[in-house]
């Protein structure tokens, strides 16, 4: 059995990306590579689930603009 990772950040949490989020083909309105949200911009947790496979919590930020990405803990920090 695998173990399940309890979520570190929770729904309406404010957080800053800690690195630059590039498109890994995953986000549909822009290319393959480029730039979704640069390094240290605030979003908000909008949604906690759960990668099926790894059992990792992955979370789902809205940032400026309304652009909402899927993240990794590693990817984010406390706001």
């Amino acid at each position: 059995m695998i173990d399940i990772r309890e979520p570190k950040y929770q729904w309406g949490q404010p957080v800053n990306a800690v690195i630059d989020l590039i498109n890994d083909g995953s986000f549909p309105d822009a290319e393959d590579g480029a730039l979704l949200v640069a390094s240290g911009t605030r979003g908000e947790i909008v949604q906690t689930g759960m990668h099926e496979e790894s059992n990792i919590p992955v979370y789902i930020v809205e940032f400026p603009n309304g652009k909402i990405v899927g993240c990794l803990e590693e990817e984010l920090e406390p706001a």
